[in-house]
């Protein structure tokens, strides 16, 4: 055991506060074990499935368009519906979900976003169309509904995270988290582009009236998409409750304090009967504790920093990620045009599936994993610091230049590169940052609160992004207002300089150290309701054979 746990147990008779205090350090000093792991696992397993889900719209809607329109293309607002309606879902759910698991417990509700991203990607891919019914109407429908699964995920999977955390790993706990999310992009990638190639005869032999390799190629790689949430759902289900959660809203310190012992050596917990009978006095959750805690400007700059530099970073991330198809064909890297439509269809999936696989090695999952590296020995408001300034100089470039580089093949590949590099330093940069800072900012009664706000106001920005991209890209022809997005972006990655001075540095610091509330008075006492001495008697007899 280390000094600091030996230092903070409690002595024979010992108050709740000090209990509290115990339990707590060693939960920030205990060494990485497979408990942690496991914990970065489960989680992970789920950014994993959002990412493939959310990403893989990107080719799929060109293939949607290929078959419903016969080789042709999706209208502009069946396109931007088939984009946006996973992010209107994931907004939605964000909020719900965050501040379920703080009403009744990341326990409960861990698993049940799992449940829905599952039912919503079947209903996908097995989406029909009738005389009464349009297919677009269907998938958007199943897209929105998994969007509130996956909006789920975001604050469940970060508070658990960072409250079974060690301090000095909880960043790198985190990043690993988090990094599955390039995973999942790459993965996308790599199912398109075997699907396809497994489906080219079809494609490139049927008739643009029955595109059928096609139509099925693209319910496949949807489908796929629920492989690894079904895996991972067990384990979800099973995770315990986090002892921070124990201790400060179900108030029950004694059990929390077994957990911590119990889930350090085992990764298991038990219901100790007798525990139940105690409950510390802490602040609770209510409208008028929440109103109190966040007027206070030194909390509220904090939850309007971690939102508003969500919202800024989502508006260019979701921009790009969501329409690299456009980017890439736009500098001919995406369309064909010199064969049969048929040729042209499958060659420019094919380009377009390639060329997703080469963005995110080249660019996303390299940045995923400077950040663990860095993040916990530099600090998380540095790496978004310099996240949001060097992407305001990529985009300044790749907008202000646009044309000037599109016009010889040196400039385009100087295009791609810029491109690659947005991509490398909205990961090693605020789009890890922005999922870390506000699952340690915030009190353990609002953190998930805290963190579904800040994360649903990321995903306003995606909607914003998409409804704006799609209105404003083809003003002049087609995708000949891209240059002017691009400028767009620069300037909210500008903004996002600005909101990231609001934060605190999270290295390093307990949850309750950042919490701006004073610890030290922060149990007033225990209330202990009577118990019948028979009760006490099985109680005690319980937890002696456990302990046996």
């Amino acid at each position: 055991m280390s000094p600091e746990v030996e230092k903070a147990l409690p002595t024979a008779g010992a108050n709740a506060g000090e209990r509290r205090r115990a339990a707590l350090v060693e939960v920030d000093e205990a060494k990485f074990s497979w408990f942690h792991a496991k914990a970065c696992i489960v989680a992970g397993v789920g950014f994993f499935t959002d990412a493939y889900d959310i990403f893989s719209i990107s080719i799929v809607a060109t293939m949607i368009g290929y078959v419903y329109h016969q080789g042709g293309s999706n209208t502009p607002n069946q396109d931007l519906g088939l984009k946006v309606a996973t992010p209107i879902g994931t907004f939605l759910g964000q909020i719900l979900f965050g501040w379920l698991a703080d009403q009744v417990g990341r326990k409960r509700m861990y698993g049940i976003e799992l449940i829905i991203i599952i039912i919503g990607t079947l209903g996908q891919a097995v989406a029909g169309q009738a005389p009464a019914i349009s297919i677009y109407g269907v998938i958007i429908m199943w897209r929105f509904i998994m969007g509130m699964g996956i909006g789920g995920d975001y604050p469940l999977s970060a508070v658990i995270t960072s409250e079974f955390a060690a301090r000095r790993i909880r960043g790198r706990m985190m990043a690993a988290v988090f990094s599955a999310q390039g995973w999942g992009n790459l993965t996308s990638g790599i199912v398109s582009l075997i699907t396809i190639v497994a489906y080219k005869n079809e494609i490139l032999s049927e008739p643009l009236t029955d595109l059928k390799g096609i139509d099925q190629a693209w319910r496949i790689i949807i489908g796929l998409g629920c492989v690894p949430g079904a895996i991972a759902l067990y384990f979800r289900l099973t995770i315990p409750e986090t002892p921070r959660y124990t201790m400060d809203i179900e108030r029950n310190i004694k059990q929390a304090s077994q957990d911590v012992d119990t889930y350090l050596t085992t990764g298991t917990y038990v219901v100790d009967p007798i525990h139940n009978t105690e409950r510390a006095a802490v602040p609770k959750a209510t409208w008028a504790d929440f109103s109190r805690y966040f007027s206070q400007w030194k909390n509220f700059k904090i939850l309007f920093g971690a939102a508003w530099s969500w919202f800024a970073l989502d508006i260019a991330f979701y921009g790009l990620g969501l329409n690299s198809s456009t980017i890439l064909a736009t500098i001919g890297f995406g369309t064909y045009t010199k064969g049969t439509k048929q040729q042209n269809m499958y060659q420019t999936l094919y380009n377009v599936a390639i060329g997703n696989i080469i963005l995110s090695v080249g660019g996303l999952l390299p940045g995923y994993y400077f950040t663990m590296a860095f993040v916990d020995f530099w600090g998380r408001k540095p790496i978004q610091l310099m996240g949001f300034i060097l992407l305001t100089i990529i985009f300044s470039c790749m907008g202000f230049g646009y044309h000037a580089m599109l016009a010889t093949d040196s400039g385009e590949k100087a295009f791609v590169f810029l491109y690659c590099l947005a991509n490398f330093f909205q990961n090693f940069g605020p789009n890890t940052t922005t999922f870390f800072i506000p699952g340690e900012v915030f009190p353990t009664r609002y953190r998930s609160t805290g963190h579904g706000i800040s994360a649903a106001s990321g995903k306003l920005g995606a909607i914003i992004s998409q409804v704006g991209f799609s209105r404003l890209v083809n003003i002049g022809g087609k995708n000949a207002w891209l240059n002017h997005i691009l400028e767009l972006f620069a300037f909210f990655m500008l903004t996002g300089i600005f909101s990231t001075l609001l934060l605190p540095e999270t290295k390093n610091l307990t949850l309750e150290d950042l919490s701006n509330e004073d610890q030290t008075n922060f149990v007033h006492g225990a209330c202990i309701p009577a118990v019948p001495e028979e009760v006490a008697r099985i109680s005690s007899e319980h937890r002696t054979l456990h302990q046996l």
